[in-house]
């Protein structure tokens, strides 16, 4: 199998991937997933490059929400899978895709709300994250995932792709049709760009709540 680097979305972890990560290591998969968190764009995109060039072949990437971003600025990987995850080019922020979105339906697109404090960080609002994130988790399992959530810098909303991987590279968007977390129109933007979709009834975070589904759909191609 070819190495796994995996990239968590906004104010979550790789604790997230817990999961996910360990069925695949236990069959043999090499599994990496470096902490995103806090970071700018273009930082995290130089840091998962460097993992990229490093792996002994070109490796997948599963890239979960904004975490797409960083994806898609990478060099020499094997294959991109989007996971209900943002699919841009250099310049199209989540400010760029808010103004598209409003543009087409006439209205605001739906977000997790979010509260923001004087240090320029961003704070989801836990009452809320249960329906937007983790609707079909357990509540065990949502209880963690919200503990493990944090702060990020009101910046990622200006942020966008080194490039754009995603137009000469192998991809696999996975839309999630209960995911409150990104508007259906730009889930539907994204699953376009990609060269094959898969659709499951899923909330935003199939890692948690479909995580066997996941682990084979990636190890199908490792």
């Amino acid at each position: 199998m070819r190495p796994l680097i995996v990239l968590h979305g906004s104010w979550h972890q790789p604790a997230h991937f817990d999961d996910v990560a360990g069925r695949l290591r236990q069959e043999g998969a090499e599994v990496t997933v470096p902490d995103l968190g806090g970071r700018p764009i273009a930082e995290t995109t130089r840091t998962v490059q460097e993992l990229v060039d490093r792996a002994a072949e070109p490796p997948v990437v599963l890239a979960h929400s904004f975490g797409g971003l960083t994806a898609s600025g990478l060099q020499g990987t094997s294959h991109l899978i989007y996971l209900a995850a943002i699919v841009s080019e250099p310049g199209e922020t989540a400010e760029y895709w808010a103004e598209r979105i409003k543009e087409e339906t006439g209205r605001e697109p739906d977000q997790v709300p979010l509260t923001f404090d004087d240090a320029g960080l961003t704070h989801l609002d836990l009452a809320a994250v249960r329906e937007a994130m983790y609707a079909d988790c357990s509540d065990a399992v949502a209880e963690r995932a919200t503990a493990l959530l944090r702060p990020e810098p009101v910046t990622i909303f200006d942020e966008s792709p080194e490039g754009s991987a995603w137009k000469d590279t192998p991809t696999t968007y996975i839309a999630c049709t209960e995911d409150r977390a990104l508007a259906p129109e730009l889930v539907a933007h994204c699953a376009a760009r990609c060269d094959t979709t898969v659709t499951w009834r899923a909330s935003h975070s199939p890692y948690l709540s479909r995580p066997v589904e996941l682990a084979t759909l990636v190890r199908e191609r490792l």
